[in-house]
């Protein structure tokens, strides 16, 4: 078939390899125009059109898919199946209606489950066993369409946003694949999402990265993986930001003793386990949240044993 691929971000990047390794290989990837990054604030390619180039196809960057030179590169190239991962915009009708077969986009869980911007970082911080991706005909919902085919991923406890959408990127593109291959061969079989099981995943915001040390240490350390590699949750420590990208959760006793935690929640204070002394921080309850990778405002990101031996910041609060 015929295709022209859409898409921005990093986890876009594994479902474009993998239909240009196909019988499916794209006529022409669309994504977004260059957007200042990095410390000079200098216009930066989107990850899909690096991606892109480095597999030698045609793209163009552009300012949206809904009107204008998007749309028009679209349409005239005459797709047979319009391809969409991880864009970020609700595309409308016309734009739907372009491709001959299908507009089929790559969604990172299990709908109707997490529908919305971001499903890795929701499905982390909801504490689920397990997520996956699914393909869906699109329509002019958010992921509503009837899906396509699915496939479930466990999430492992170590797993961060990262880690986790890195994975669910590769599995998609496999999945894609095998979509694209049986819309061609029009075996595919079309099934309604349930409504009634629709759950949301709504774009992680600034409220979101704040750190509220009393909601207890295995809540706060699903907030600090959902939110790794970034944005990054975040505290306040001296009256500055201090960003949380790696902890753990222990449970008072051995080393770690407090004498009254509930009292004590957003305090620090340093303890060994069997090793060098590591900042650990009250979260109300009976555990604590251990910081094993930070980053204070304006300063490198460094190991927690490193936090601890350069700021002794034994008995102050955070948050």
């Amino acid at each position: 078939m015929q295709t022209v691929f859409l898409g921005n971000a990093r986890w876009s990047v594994p479902a474009l390899e993998a239909v240009a390794g196909s019988a499916h290989r794209p006529e022409l990837v669309l994504t977004r125009l260059p957007a200042p990054a990095g410390r000079g604030n200098r216009p930066t390619p989107t990850a899909v059109a690096g991606a892109a180039r480095a597999l030698g196809l045609p793209v163009r960057e552009v300012a949206t898919v809904r009107e204008g030179e998007g749309f028009h590169a679209l349409a005239e190239a005459h797709p047979d199946a319009l391809v969409v991962v991880a864009y970020g915009e609700i595309v409308p009708r016309p734009v739907l209606n372009v491709p001959v077969l299908a507009p089929v986009n790559l969604h990172f869980s299990l709908l109707p489950e997490l529908r919305g911007a971001a499903p890795v970082q929701r499905a982390i911080l909801e504490g689920l066993a397990a997520t996956g991706v699914t393909t869906i005909r699109m329509d002019e919902g958010m992921d509503t369409g009837p899906i396509l085919l699915q496939s479930e991923e466990a999430i492992d406890p170590d797993d961060d946003a990262g880690s986790l959408g890195a994975r669910l990127g590769a599995i998609g593109g496999r999945l894609l694949v095998d979509t694209l291959d049986r819309l061609a061969a029009g075996t595919i079989e079309e099934r309604p999402q349930d409504d009634a099981l629709a759950t949301v995943a709504p774009k992680i915001t600034a409220e979101d990265e704040v750190i509220d040390w009393s909601a207890g240490a295995e809540r706060v350390v699903r907030q600090v993986r959902a939110l790794s590699p970034a944005p990054g949750a975040r505290t306040s420590f001296r009256g500055r930001i201090l960003k949380v990208f790696k902890a753990s959760a222990r449970p008072l006793g051995g080393p770690v003793s407090l004498s009254d935690p509930t009292e004590s929640v957003g305090s620090i204070f340093g303890a060994g386990f069997s090793g060098p002394p590591v900042p650990v921080v009250s979260a109300g309850g009976r555990r604590v949240v251990v910081l094993e990778e930070v980053q204070p405002e304006g300063k490198r990101r460094m190991s927690g044993e490193e936090f601890w031996r350069g700021y002794r910041p034994q008995g102050e609060i955070l948050g």
